[in-house]
C-alpha cells in the first residue's frame, strides 16, 4: 500500500517536472524565432516567409521620429492654409461689384483723366486690396493701385451706411499719385450714386416697397391655389 502511494508521488512529480521543461521550451523558442532578422535590400530570394520575423526597418515606424517629423511640417503646413486663406479672401474683394464701380468711376472722372491718362486699371496683374467691406454693418474703407498711360497711384474709396435702411454715402474717395501728392476726386455730388441707380430725390425705398408688395401677393396667390 505504501508502495503504490509512493510511486503514484514520483509519477506526479516526474509530471510536473515534464510539464514545466515543455512549457519553458516554446518561450525560448519563440524568443529564438523573433531574433531572426528581417530580409534587406539585396539578398537572395525569399524561399519561405514566417509570420513571426522582425519588421524591415523603415523610419516611419519609430513613433519619436513620426513626431518630430510632425514638429517641422506642421509650422510649413499653417502657413500655406494661411497664404492661401489670405489669396482667397483677396480675391473675392478684388471681384467685388465695389470695386468695379469704384474702376468705373476713376475712368469717367475728368480729375483722374487728366492725371492718369487713359486705360486706368489695376497696377499689377494679380492687385492687392487693401482696407475692408462690410456692407452688412454698413463699412467700406479700400484702397488699391491702380495706373494710366501717364501716371499710377493709389485710389481710396470710404463709405458709410448709417442704418440699415439709409443708402450708403461717400465719405472719402481721393487719388494719391507717386510723388506724394493727394488728389481729392469727391467734388459735388456723390459720383456713386448713379452708378447704383439712385437719383437725387429719390431714395430707392418705395420702389423695393412696391416690389415687396408685388411679390407678396403673388405668393399669397399661389397659397390660395
Amino acid at each position: 500500500m505504501i508502495s503504490r502511494v509512493a510511486g503514484r508521488g514520483l509519477l506526479a512529480a516526474a509530471s510536473r517536472r515534464a510539464s514545466g521543461r515543455s512549457g519553458a521550451n516554446p518561450g525560448a523558442a519563440m524568443q529564438r524565432r523573433w531574433m531572426t532578422p528581417a530580409p534587406k535590400q539585396g539578398d537572395g530570394p525569399l524561399m519561405s516567409r514566417r509570420a513571426d520575423r522582425e519588421l524591415p526597418a523603415n523610419k516611419w515606424t519609430d513613433v519619436g521620429q513620426v513626431s518630430h517629423g510632425w514638429r517641422r511640417t506642421f509650422p510649413i503646413f499653417v502657413v500655406v492654409v494661411a497664404a492661401c486663406s489670405v489669396a482667397i479672401f483677396n480675391y473675392q474683394k478684388a471681384s467685388s461689384p465695389i470695386i468695379s464701380s469704384t474702376l468705373y468711376a476713376l475712368r469717367t472722372s475728368p480729375k483722374a483723366y487728366e492725371l492718369l491718362g487713359d486705360e486706368i486699371y489695376f497696377k499689377r496683374q494679380i492687385p492687392w486690396i487693401s482696407g475692408g467691406m462690410n456692407q452688412m454693418k454698413g463699412r467700406i474703407d479700400i484702397s488699391f493701385s491702380v495706373r494710366g498711360s501717364k501716371a499710377a497711384g493709389v485710389m481710396r474709396f470710404a463709405s458709410r451706411r448709417p442704418s440699415s435702411k439709409a443708402l450708403f454715402e461717400t465719405t472719402a474717395w481721393s487719388l494719391t499719385l507717386e510723388d506724394g501728392r493727394v488728389v481729392d476726386l469727391l467734388d459735388g455730388a456723390d459720383p456713386f450714386r448713379g452708378l447704383l441707380g439712385d437719383d437725387d430725390g429719390d431714395d430707392g425705398l418705395p420702389l423695393f416697397a412696391d416690389e415687396a408688395q408685388a411679390k407678396g401677393f403673388r405668393q399669397q396667390g399661389a397659397y390660395n391655389r
